[in-house]
């Protein structure tokens, strides 16, 4: 049951207050069909408004099935009209973008009902009104008569208890409003309708019952109600606010304002696409921005982990400072202008000697065994920064052609240069040694077998997989130089003999053809392993010498040395721009192996059975020929030669004749041995036998993963050389970093400029989100009756905000897509005009990440520019907005 108890409306003018409703009271029946009557201004459709909940009264109270409304919140209003009341207009007020079945749907679509549901209640108020046949329509493609049967079916859809018609016939024609009234007065058999109406004879037709309105006040009733009587029991009350409490509050779902938005938004496709593109135009700046500058930084990491394979960080068993030595050997300009010499004298300027001195100066032992240690202790997890740690020993590896029927040939190290007749020296060597280059074929891999799929192409056969086997570095052209091939013994090495002669003496020199093979003749190849302590032999005397010059020796040797084979063919890797193609590379294990073998050998055993006698000269030591004992003379004799401990014999029976005691000749016999010794040493001697010790390493080379790795492995070794000053104890670590010298603020650079130029382009992010907000104003303008049409069927103002804010948030999302999609494809000619200026592939690429974080950073903006508007649309009076044309 409905009661008005004494309502009135007040309306603000100005300075006066314009009385609309002067103290209604009026009980309206469940079932009936109220006609209510009067001129035009008299109340009669704010009247409707109040009982409908649109408009709010000033006083007096509005009972429904037994509850006051007084203590209604919004919430309670937009609950009432969605589930309890149903709106037809004389205008229809149908959305116009949306289908006539979309229109019905929109009060269940309020009320959160799943699509199924709303997609089959819809089509039943439809069929009820006679319009089953034209669900898809839009509102402009139907009559009056049956805009309006739209309408009554919107209010119908829910199964309200009240239908309220506001001059539902006015612009219609007489047979379409006969047709209209009927459906109404069929409605009216199970709830009550409400009708405004001008026309009394339609009223009296149809009406159940008549009230008339004049200046605010009823001045007739054809039909009053004893609110007395009618009025509910607690009971009834009760039962009918359980009804209202299952009805639940509704609520408008995120994905429903969402697809009202869009389908708004696509009755304006122009505008939206500009309106998208334009905010789109800042996103496109800043992936522009970052593509290229991600390619860059992708391109200097690339260097940077290529450039660390070249030029990693160095620790030497004696570590030089090279930027001392190179600013010596320079000068500074400051020095040479500050020295003054005397007119008429020539002055000597110190440059080798300061050069060596600061050489000197700079110069460090550096604790081998103790860093190798606290490497393989993993400190910081240095290994998951590191591609590798490699340990390099002052080991030869010796290797020789398998094929000895000319003859023995080396291979490694490599002997072309002497046969061109080019001395290189051990200091040259190991110059070129510290800057990454060599003169032999031979060269080891990185321990960390990852870094070969990374750095090589296997053409032919396999990487190795154990130490007797290598493989053979091609270019990636499939070519192999000719300095390779002479120094494998492919080509006669004695073909040079005399070249680099005939060419300084100026004589023609005969150029000679070039040569190929095919993969099976190459990964036939085989190589004779002879550790170094192997080319030394014993002699009869007891004493050992090197047997490396003869070729019969060193025939036999090879012909019994461990072979290795060539098991695979590689080339450069993409990205791989090390330039030591066309050699041989080998495993580390080969390394460990060499050493293994040599310390097995015959003359290493012999050197370390008597530490105290030269193997080479069958005399002691410098340092074991003085302070000798008689007794540890009579043990000396007793293991030399026979012929050697006779000798000696002989001079200590000479000198006990003369009548020396046992000191005396011990004294005299450690001077005359201290004459016969020479200056070798044992450690010399071991290490000319080619003797290595695994845990101390003669060259430790770390492999940072990138730049940002080499800085914090930079910082381990400062921390550990803090450690070493705190205790006391020890010895610093020095190493020397090339790469840290040529590029130690690339990435800085690219990224100051990269936050520069993003901070001017953010400028226009501003601009386009300001833009947006003021779309999203115009839009809120545009669909002021639209909000009123929501409002009227149970939209709440929080449901209008989600609506333009759906909208906001499409547009910032097509903004973002767009801006990121454009950008992808300007990154084409952005990197064929890159490659044609600098030769560099593919550098500009927008990032994944990025790409979503401008895509989100879009929608952000887009939802920030349209917070005002959206609650500015929530906030419009819903009885203003449905007056709005």
């Amino acid at each position: 049951m409905l009661e008005l108890k004494g309502i009135t409306k007040d309306y603000p003018s100005g300075d006066t207050v314009v009385h609309a409703l002067k103290g209604i009271s009026v009980t309206f029946r469940d079932q009936e069909f109220v006609s209510i009557l009067g001129q035009s201004g008299c109340g009669k459709t704010t009247l409707l408004n109040i009982i409908g909940g649109l408009d709010q009264y000033t006083r007096g109270d509005l009972v429904i099935n037994g509850r006051s409304t007084k203590s209604y919140h919004d919430r309670d209003w937009d609950t009432y009209r969605n589930h309890s009341v149903g709106f037809v207009f004389q205008s229809y007020n149908l959305i116009p973008h949306q289908t006539v079945i979309a229109n019905v749907e929109m009060a269940l679509v309020l009320s959160g009902t799943p699509a199924a549901e709303r997609r089959r209640r819809a089509e039943e108020a439809l069929k009820r009104v006679g319009l089953g046949d034209h669900l898809k329509k839009k509102p402009n493609q139907l009559s009056g008569g049956q805009m309006q049967r739209v309408a009554i079916a919107r209010a119908l859809v829910n199964d309200p208890e009240i239908i309220l018609a506001d001059e539902p016939t006015g612009a219609l024609d007489t047979e379409t409003s006969v047709e209209v009234m009927e459906i109404l007065k069929e409605l009216s058999r199970d709830r009550l309708v409400i009708m405004v109406t001008h026309n009394p004879e339609l009223a009296e037709r149809y009406s159940d019952r008549i009230v008339r309105i004049s200046d605010g006040l009823i001045t007739s009733d054809s039909a009053p109600v004893d609110a007395t009587r009618e009025r509910l029991t607690p009971e009834q009350v009760q039962a009918h606010a359980v009804e209202d409490a299952k009805k639940g509050k509704r609520s408008m779902s995120f994905r429903s304002a969402l697809s009202l938005s869009f389908t708004n938004l696509m009755t304006k496709k122009g505008r939206t696409f500009l309106t998208a593109f334009a905010g789109s135009i800042g996103i496109i700046g800043i992936a522009l921005i970052l593509s290229l500058s991600d390619g860059a930084q992708n391109y200097i990491a690339e260097t940077e982990e290529s450039t660390m394979g070249s030029y990693p960080l160095t620790i030497q068993s004696t570590s030089v400072n090279m930027a001392s030595m190179m600013g010596s050997m320079m000068g500074s300009a400051a020095e040479t202008a500050a020295q003054t010499v005397e007119e008429g004298t020539v002055s000597s300027r110190d440059l080798v000697t300061n050069m060596v001195t600061s050489v000197a100066d700079g110069a460090n032992e550096n604790d081998m065994p103790a860093i190798k240690e606290w490497l393989e202790s993993n400190p910081g997890d240095i290994e998951d920064i590191t591609t590798a740690i490699e340990y390099t020993y002052d080991v030869p590896i010796n290797i020789y052609s398998s094929d000895t029927a000319d003859g023995p040939v080396q291979v490694n190290p490599a002997t072309v240069m002497d046969a061109l007749g080019i001395s290189m020296g051990q200091t040259q060597t190991e110059m070129l040694s510290s800057m990454g280059s060599s003169y032999d074929v031979f060269t080891e891999l990185l321990p960390n077998r990852d870094t070969w799929e990374r750095d090589y192409t296997v053409v032919a056969g396999r990487m190795p997989e154990s130490w007797d086997e290598v493989v053979l570095y091609i270019d990636e052209n499939g070519r192999i130089s000719d300095y390779t091939l002479y120094a494998l013994g492919l080509l006669d090495q004695s073909d040079l003999r005399g070249m680099m002669a005939d060419v300084i003496a100026g004589r023609e020199v005969e150029q000679v053809e070039g040569t190929s093979y095919t993969y099976d003749e190459l990964m036939g190849l085989t190589f004779k392993l002879v550790p170094e302590a192997y080319t030394f032999a014993e002699q009869a005397d007891g004493t050992w010498s090197d047997m490396s010059e003869d070729d019969a020796f060193m025939t036999d040797v090879i012909n019994a040395a461990e072979t290795l084979h060539v098991v695979g063919i590689v080339q450069p890797a993409e990205g791989n721009d090390e330039t030591n193609w066309g050699s041989v590379l080998y495993t580390p294990e080969l390394v460990e192996h060499v050493i293994e073998a040599g310390d097995a050998s015959p003359a290493v055993t012999a050197q370390e059975a008597d530490p105290t006698t030269d193997i080479f000269t069958g005399l002691p030591f410098e340092e074991s020929s003085t302070g000798l004992t008689m007794e540890g003379i009579e043990m000396l004799i007793g293991q030399l030669p026979a012929e050697q401990g006779s000798q000696l014999q002989s001079y200590v029976d000479e000198l006990r004749a003369e009548g020396l005691s046992d000191d005396e000749i011990a004294e005299a016999f450690s001077e005359q041995m201290a004459s016969q010794t020479d200056n070798a040493t044992y450690e010399g001697n071991l290490e000319l036998l080619g003797k290595g010790d695994l845990d101390n390493p003669s060259t430790i080379s770390i492999y940072p993963v990138d730049f940002e790795a080499k800085e914090q492995v930079d910082q381990l070794i400062d921390e550990y050389n803090d450690q070493i000053r705190a205790d006391g104890e020890g010895t610093e670590i020095q190493y020397t970093d090339i790469v840290g010298m040529l590029m130690s603020s690339v990435t800085d650079i690219v990224n100051a400029i990269t936050y520069i130029l993003i901070a001017f382009v953010a400028i226009s992010l501003v601009v386009s989100s300001i833009m947006i907000g003021i779309i999203t104003y115009i839009s809120v303008l545009e669909r002021t009756k639209e909000i009123g049409i929501l409002r009227a069927i149970g939209a709440s103002k929080r449901d209008v905000s989600r609506i333009f804010t759906a909208e906001t948030f499409i547009i910032g999302l097509v903004s973002g897509l767009l801006g990121v999609g454009v950008t992808v494809l300007l990154d084409i000619p952005v990197n064929a005009i890159i490659y044609a200026v600098a030769g560099v592939e593919n550098l500009a690429a927008v990032p994944v990440g990025a790409g979503v974080a401008l895509v989100v950073i879009s929608v952000v903006l887009s939802l920030a520019a349209g917070l005002a508007p959206s609650r500015m649309a929530a906030k419009k009076d819903p009885v203003t907005a449905l007056r709005t044309e």
